[in-house]
């Protein structure tokens, strides 16, 4: 049976695929070559396994069951201040982790803020460390991007539904069952895997929160294999099994994620008729507020300890953040490389392998892929004068995932409405790529390139394990201050990498949002 005809070709979108794939399993066959042969699962590699998936499983459902209420309520309301509340609430996100770790202590732990209003109460402190940390401190971070996902699928509700559905009297619980429920069906299950995969590659977040034989994550256990053993041989098993979970996870996903849309609008704003009474506007404006507290106050934590020290930080620690700039626009490009023609190639209906391709950059460890890489180079040249390019390249494999979750649901969309238009008026390759789909798809680039800016600007993974001692990025600079003891320096460039790294995602998220609304 011959094939649809389509305005692009899905061929760049394979060719950055098989890259893609070639790069990740490439790694992991380097590291698998350097390993022993023979060896099995011991006792603390299973409990590994079994934190790994508890706390992990935990993390995606609060996070995804907390971000449905809020994203239906920013939905529904419009207030002044609601783009900015919007773009606050991604900040958890994108922070670098150790710093929002910092803020969450000072505002969670045993001395923290909740722990002394507590105090005046007589009541005992609250305790951080551990699996409930450990799910804390996922929520924090991955509640604003389910946030955001699941407020894109209401924004691509077409507008007609609810003006219909409000003539012919639907509302309440009739609206949410007709209407919303279809396309959380569709789409909670892909943020529910994207998560949870993203909770299993936990590494800072376990090695502050969490620790111990009781409380270690897959990739924690991955780090220590390297850093302390360097046990290649436990490693690359510890890295097949949690490449094999995820993929395994993602699969899942991808099959329940199966359904149609909601067909085509005429491109209208989103405007709700429904959710007028008092009752449901003291609700929306309730998680709002809640939402926003919990997010926004560790922040600001981070803010009040780190501006005492602003304008006394060492000149290295200019020189580091110049760096992470610039790794942080060449891991942009990259991603932008790979990430748009898979999303076209995806959006044809041709590409699930292309999809699973871009899941293998979440399954596999980062550490581990940085790792390959460098056993690869080794026998060629310095490993180490390829630090900042490799940390950039592994940081774009890292955010294609997300990327593909922001670019692909808009991508179809945009196909299938215009697709038969564009080849009826001869408009396919280029123009239909320059003219159709780039202005369309505007907003969601910017959101992809603007996470991926923001997420490399913060990483602590690659960089850490193969720097040369005269190059370090900020957070690279971050962790020796703080291994030097020098805390206020360290914290006052936790506060420079807060504003650079919420900058450039505001600039470019942005950018790619002028005329939409989020």
């Amino acid at each position: 049976m011959a094939e649809r005809a389509q305005p692009l070709s899905a061929r760049p979108g394979w060719s950055a695929a098989a890259l893609v794939a070639v790069l990740i399993f490439g790694a992991l066959l380097a590291v698998a070559l350097r390993a022993e042969t023979g060896r099995g699962f011991n006792a603390a590699d299973w409990a590994a396994l079994r934190f790994t998936l508890v706390q992990a499983t935990l993390s995606a459902l609060f996070s995804v069951l907390l971000a449905i209420p809020v994203a239906r309520a920013l939905a529904r309301r419009r207030f002044r201040g609601r783009s900015l509340l919007i773009a606050l609430l991604g900040a958890p996100f994108i922070l670098p982790v150790i710093v929002a770790v910092l803020g969450l202590i000072e505002v969670f732990g045993r001395g923290g803020w909740v722990s002394a209003a507590l105090g005046t109460l007589s009541l005992p402190p609250v305790q951080i460390y551990g699996l409930h940390g450990v799910v804390l401190a996922h929520v924090f971070f991955n509640l604003p991007l389910a946030t955001r996902l699941v407020l894109q699928g209401w924004q691509e509700i077409p507008a007609e539904r609810f003006r219909l559905a409000t003539l012919l009297g639907i509302d309440g619980w009739s609206m949410f069952r007709v209407i919303e429920l279809p396309m959380l069906l569709r789409l909670v299950p892909g943020a529910f895997t994207v998560i949870f995969a993203i909770c299993l590659t936990s590494f800072a977040v376990a090695l502050t929160l969490g620790g111990g034989p009781r409380a270690t994550t897959i990739e924690l256990a991955i780090y220590q294999a390297f850093r302390f053993d360097f046990d290649l041989g436990r490693a690359a098993l510890l890295s097949a099994v949690q490449l094999g979970l995820t993929v395994f996870a993602g699969g899942i996903a991808l099959w329940l994620a199966r359904g149609e849309g909601f067909g085509s609008g005429l491109d209208r704003g989103l405007r709700r008729f429904d959710g007028k009474t008092t009752t449901a506007r003291c609700i929306d404006a309730l998680f709002i507020l809640v939402a926003a507290v919990f997010l926004l106050v560790p922040l600001m934590a981070i803010a009040l300890s780190g501006l005492p020290g602003f304008a006394d930080m060492p000149g290295q620690v200019w020189t580091a953040a110049l760096t992470s700039l610039w790794v942080a626009a060449l891991s942009t490009v990259l991603l932008l490389c790979m990430a748009l023609p898979m999303a076209t190639a995806i959006a044809t209906e041709r590409g699930r392998m292309v999809e699973i391709a871009g899941l293998l950059g979440l399954a596999a460890s980062p550490l581990v892929i940085g790792t390959g890489l460098f056993i690869a180079i080794r026998p060629y040249a310095n490993p180490q004068a390829f630090a900042l390019p490799v940390t950039a390249l592994v940081n774009a494999i890292t955010v294609l995932p997300f990327a593909l979750r922001i670019l692909v649901p808009r991508a179809r969309d945009i196909m299938a409405r215009q697709g038969r238009l564009g080849l009826s008026l001869g408009m396919a390759g280029l123009p239909f790529l320059r003219h159709v789909l780039l202005p369309r798809l505007r907003p969601q680039i910017g959101f992809a390139a603007g996470l991926a800016a923001a997420l490399s600007m913060g990483d602590l993974g690659v960089i850490t394990l193969f720097a040369d001692p005269d190059v370090a990025t900020l957070p690279l600079q971050i962790y020796r201050l703080m291994g030097s003891y020098q805390m206020e320096a360290a914290a006052a460039a936790s506060f420079l990498l807060l504003i650079l790294s919420f900058g450039v995602f505001w600039l470019l998220d942005r950018g790619g949002h002028r005329h939409a609304e989020t």
